[in-house]
């Protein structure tokens, strides 16, 4: 009787989504509204000394009308030890939410710090690089593993669309490359599934593909930075953060793509954006798939977002061992690259075939 409660409860996981999801123009001057609304009266700020300017110093200023206390803790890295100062800080003055204000990294940083402490965190993003903006994983270095790990998910998500249409263009570009890679890392999962008898959720794993699809779909407007190509885009990185949350895992969003792009860090760190890493990415896993890998290269390139070595600025040797090791940086998650194992030979040949290299 005791093995089958076990095999019941191991059967359900916790889902937790933000209340609160705010897209717009200007709707960063609603932050004071919104932690108003949650109850919280001191705030602790995560930024870093760039997003400060951007968009830190404003939400400090809007808490402050609010009658938020509020106060702001630089981070200049993803780093464990990061974390751990941010906890520190927020064991102090009572505080009562973290606000997460900038890139992944500062979101990333306070999502642990939150998770780690019992806090609420916010996450008000000011470039839409990647789909963690509404997700509850972290991606921080210092750990034994280079991908990400469980956090906090947000109780809310104030993405202002005017902040982001004023970042550099690289950053949606990167945004959308992680956004269209969900075509082959739902294709892994699905895999996963048949061949292995993996878990596989129908309702997680259809959101993130068809996030995956309206980018592809609206790749111009994106590119022209219509109001409704954002609007799209940063709708696509939220729906990809609750697929996560609902999966309870990063299986709907990160497969074999995914591992190429880790394998990178591993091999030819900050060269190039994680998003960007996993457009490349997915066109070779496409083909690997069988799927349309060409359909996906010339959205990317419709895009101008990376879709060679030369534009990724990481030498062809790179990318080949890249391909090579991509599956070993996680060997427990199957994908494509667990059923065709590459040499260098073949991974060559891969990259050749998709005009990577």
């Amino acid at each position: 009787m005791t093995d089958q409660i076990n095999s019941i409860s191991r059967a359900y996981h916790r889902i937790d989504l933000p209340r609160i999801v705010v897209i717009g123009d200007g709707v960063i001057n609603g932050l004071g509204g919104i932690c108003t609304e949650l109850g919280y009266s001191n705030a602790l700020i995560v930024t870093g000394n760039n997003t400060l300017k951007i968009a830190g110093e404003k939400v400090q200023n809007i808490l402050e009308k609010s009658a938020i206390l509020s106060r702001h803790i630089f981070v200049s890295d993803a780093q464990l030890e990061t974390v751990g100062r941010v906890m520190e800080e927020a064991k102090k003055d009572e505080t009562e939410v973290l606000v997460g204000v900038g890139g992944g990294r500062n979101i990333d940083v306070a999502k642990l710090a939150a998770a780690k402490t019992g806090l609420p965190f916010i996450s008000v993003p000011t470039v839409a690089s990647h789909d963690g903006i509404a997700s509850n994983l972290a991606s921080i270095k210092g750990m034994e593993r280079p991908y990400t790990m469980k956090a906090a998910s947000p109780v809310a998500v104030v993405m202002d669309s005017k902040i982001i249409l004023e970042s550099p263009y690289r950053y949606t570009a990167s945004g959308c490359g992680d956004i269209i890679s969900k075509a082959t890392e739902v294709a892994d999962w699905k895999l996963a599934h048949k061949e292995k008898n993996e878990y596989y959720g129908g309702y997680s794993g259809s959101l993130a593909l068809m996030s995956s699809e309206l980018v592809m779909e609206n790749v111009e407007e994106i590119c022209n930075l219509t109001e409704n190509g954002i609007r799209t885009l940063l709708e696509a990185l939220i729906s990809c953060g609750v697929a996560m949350s609902i999966a309870g895992s990063s299986r709907p969003c990160s497969g074999s793509a995914h591992l190429f792009s880790h394998a990178l860090d591993l091999i030819a760190p900050q060269l190039a954006l994680h998003g960007e890493q996993c457009g490349v990415g997915s066109i070779m896993m496409a083909k690997l798939h069988g799927l349309d890998w060409e359909k996906i290269r010339s959205c990317l390139k419709t895009l101008n977002a990376p879709i060679t070595a030369k534009d990724l600025k990481i030498d062809r040797e790179l990318i080949i061992k890249a391909l090579v090791i991509a599956q070993s940086v996680r060997p427990e998650r199957y994908t494509i690259l667990s059923k065709i194992t590459l040499n260098e030979n073949s991974a060559e040949e891969l990259a050749e075939e998709c005009d990577v290299i």
